[in-house]
């Protein structure tokens, strides 16, 4: 497992996300009241980008059709979801978000 930087913590709003794409990865992160989250970026109904949903607590809405996903667990909380997204750890390092992906 490798941490990756990505982007400066102060540029994120709170209830927003990003998407980075990381060690083969493309992952969604999001600033929520309770913290940082990271997510695969991609629903796994429709492929549409989680990182463009709104978000509601620790759920994120996709923005193609409605499923929630938890951020925290990357569950699938609605249909027409039915399969997690997967989760990765973030932390920040000097101001800057680091998420850890599998190499």
């Amino acid at each position: 497992m490798t941490w990756f930087r990505t982007v400066p913590e102060d540029s994120l709003a709170v209830e927003a996300g990003v998407r980075v794409n990381v060690g083969g990865a493309s992952i969604a992160i999001f600033c929520t009241e309770s913290g940082l989250r990271a997510v695969g970026d991609r629903c796994s109904h429709a492929e549409a980008s989680l990182s463009e949903g709104e978000v509601f607590g620790d759920e994120v809405e996709c923005p193609r059709h409605g499923a929630t996903f938890d951020l925290t667990t990357g569950a699938a909380l609605t249909l027409p979801a039915s399969t997690p997204v997967p989760v990765y750890p973030v932390r920040v390092t000097d101001g800057v978000i680091e998420v850890e992906v599998g190499t």
